[in-house]
């Protein structure tokens, strides 16, 4: 068994992603599922085969201690790590090859509290990797991207899995700007030079700093653009992560 988180900022198409990716592995004729773990979701694009609102309601929590939204959303994810084991259980009980995890939708709620890397960690022992989305449309603008690029680097530290890096939502733009931003990932001097050339002042300063400060810790994120709507790029999407989690070997034999 192998276990995929897939992760990124509010709107940039995790579910989208995990239900078009989930669709071409079955295509290939892999044994995958399906795992959501955002409790305040309303719809998903896919049927999870284990879904964390079995185990949790938000409007309970909104209701039972007097909070708002936001509030009961950073409960229920806190609440998450209580219900691991269960969760836990239900994996196993599916015996896929491949799990996709589809994680909540404000990034942060799962990244950034404390039951996080708890709950990476403890779902299964299983090889694990994380796959972050830089949204196409917003990391067209060098500050934007290098703001992601960054954010990357925090997620990274958080959970210290492997990582594969997505532009998703590539068929939004026109092809010459995919190129430029896939560009920006594989050539450090590309993006400095769009930073130079397109950005003033502070805005300018603070991100070639980010940018040199993530290439002096040695990490890269070549990016994959892939589109959930058209499946481009699920070929190497996939190549990418065989070859973290099954030394190229196909997840299903």
């Amino acid at each position: 068994m192998f276990m995929v988180f897939i992760i990124g900022t509010a709107g940039s198409g995790k579910s989208l992603l995990t239900a078009a990716f989930g669709e071409w592995l079955k295509m290939s004729k892999q044994d995958v599922a399906v795992v959501n773990l955002d409790p305040g979701v309303l719809t998903l694009p896919y049927s999870p085969d284990v879904d964390v609102r079995d185990f949790i309601d938000v409007e309970d929590l909104m209701e039972k201690y007097a909070l708002g939204p936001n509030g009961a959303l950073i409960l229920a994810a806190d609440l998450i790590a209580d219900e691991v084991e269960n969760l836990s259980r239900e994996i196993e009980d599916l015996n896929s090859d491949i799990i996709l995890v589809d994680t909540p939708g404000q990034m942060e709620l799962f990244a950034f509290r404390a039951s996080g890397p708890y709950i990476a960690s403890e779902l299964t022992k299983a090889p694990k990797a994380i796959v972050y989305l830089f949204d196409a449309v917003f990391s067209v603008n060098p500050l934007n991207y290098v703001s992601n690029f960054f954010l990357s680097t925090a997620v990274y530290s958080r959970f210290l899995l492997p990582q594969v890096h997505l532009l998703s939502k590539c068929d939004l733009l026109p092809k010459g700007e995919v190129d430029k931003i896939v560009d920006w990932s594989a050539n450090p001097n590309a993006l400095e030079t769009a930073i130079e050339q397109k950005l003033e002042g502070t805005k300018r300063l603070l991100s070639r700093n980010m940018m040199r400060a993530v290439y002096q810790l040695g990490l890269r994120y070549l990016l994959i653009p892939v589109s959930a709507k058209t499946n481009e790029g699920m070929i190497n999407f996939n190549a990418a992560l065989e070859r973290i989690l099954a030394e190229g070997e196909k997840y299903t034999y």
